[in-house]
């Protein structure tokens, strides 16, 4: 059993009935309490539903799923220093957003649930849009008209009702919002920003690494930040399996943004709990153009507690990373290769003994026009 709960101000929810957020305007998030049977795990096939009893959906029966997870944990050298990358390009709609999009979607079929919006850059409307045509969920999607061609494609392929919106990110989600406030409809908002269902499938990258490790953390996270859905769920996965005793540590997290759109990093920087409003210009990495984040507070209070920091990268960086990656075989997104432009930072200033972790967070094919 779990329920939703507002860290601002303590009150809490029952699960059945959806909410964007706490009646004080704060976030909310799950209380959740995972198990984790060892013997149980090893002796399913390899998805991320192989941690079946540490994923909030009560019934198998509702679970829609693409056996997705469980991706390869490969050794890419960097700089010349060995980092561990999660191909999680591989999913099927493309990017990580896959792993939340499942659990989510899961639990709008269970709570009976017909019809969904969302709002996205790209890869997380294209997730929701997969997984509402697998579980016979009715979708429409809002995203910034200058999304990637290709993603906006692949939302329309998939029977999603696709909504372009002009201007920035937040307009985007603003517009999703507004639609479902302004009309008597029985639609419901799977939002991967607002909805803490879509972290505890993110979460399942920490268990994945750990497990890929011979259940042990890695010293070094690395991830880019945008809103943060794959830092927090990183955050949550190894603190449950800390809590657990499973293993001995939670990782430092590092998170990773481009230099045009970078209000974590600056907030971080400057020891400041709230996001300041820094001018903000365009970048190739989409994915984590975010001016806004809603969990901004939350990204931060997992970097600090774990004794990481917030890096920035710059376009140029981002693009000869990309083309570093290229050489090396792997088709990846701006997103991604934003990430490794932040491997290559982080490794100048840091000792080169440890164990680091990073991901691929989207297929390039996916964004190409980019390049």
């Amino acid at each position: 059993m779990c329920n939703f709960y507002c860290k601002k101000c303590n009150k809490t929810y029952h699960v059945d009935i959806i909410r964007l957020k706490c009646n004080c305007g704060g976030v909310l998030n799950l209380n959740f309490r995972p198990v984790f049977d060892l013997d149980k795990i090893k002796k399913r096939k390899p998805t991320m539903w192989r941690y079946r009893e540490a994923i909030p959906v009560n019934s198998d029966k509702n679970i829609v799923s693409f056996d997705e997870g469980f991706t390869p944990l490969l050794e890419i050298y960097i700089d010349g220093y060995p980092v561990m990358i999660k191909q999680d390009q591989l999913f099927s709609s493309g990017s990580y957003k896959d792993r939340g999009a499942s659990v989510l979607i899961s639990k709008m079929k269970e709570l009976g649930i017909s019809s969904v919006v969302e709002d996205s850059s790209g890869n997380a409307g294209s997730a929701v849009a997969a997984y509402c045509a697998k579980g016979s969920i009715k979708c429409k999607i809002y995203v910034p008209e200058k999304t990637s061609p290709a993603k906006l494609i692949q939302i329309q392929n998939y029977g999603a009702r696709l909504i372009k919106v002009s201007g920035s990110r937040e307009d985007t989600a603003n517009a999703a919002i507004k639609a479902l406030e302004d009309k008597n409809i029985r639609e419901h908002y799977a939002s991967h920003i607002w909805n803490p269902f879509f972290l505890h499938g993110t979460k399942t990258f920490a268990f994945e690494v750990a497990e890929q490790l011979d259940w042990k953390a890695p010293d070094t996270v690395i991830l880019p930040v945008g809103n943060g859905t794959i830092l927090l769920g990183a955050y949550i996965g190894f603190t449950e399996l800390h809590s657990a005793g499973i293993i001995k540590k939670i990782p430092k997290l590092v998170g990773i943004q481009a230099k045009n759109c970078a209000p974590v990093y600056h907030a971080f920087k400057n020891s400041q709990k709230s996001i300041s409003l820094f001018p903000n210009k365009p970048t190739i990495a989409e994915g984590i153009a975010i001016a806004k984040p809603a969990r901004k507070n939350e990204i931060l209070e997992a970097i600090q507690k774990t004794n990481g920091k917030i890096l920035s990268v710059s376009e140029t960086e981002i693009k000869q990373a990309h083309k570093t990656m290229d050489k090396k075989g792997y088709c990846i997104e701006p997103t991604s290769a934003a990430t490794i432009a932040g491997i290559y930072k982080y490794l100048k200033t840091n000792p080169k003994n440890k164990t680091i972790v990073s991901i691929f967070t989207g297929h390039g094919l996916k964004h190409s026009e980019v390049f």
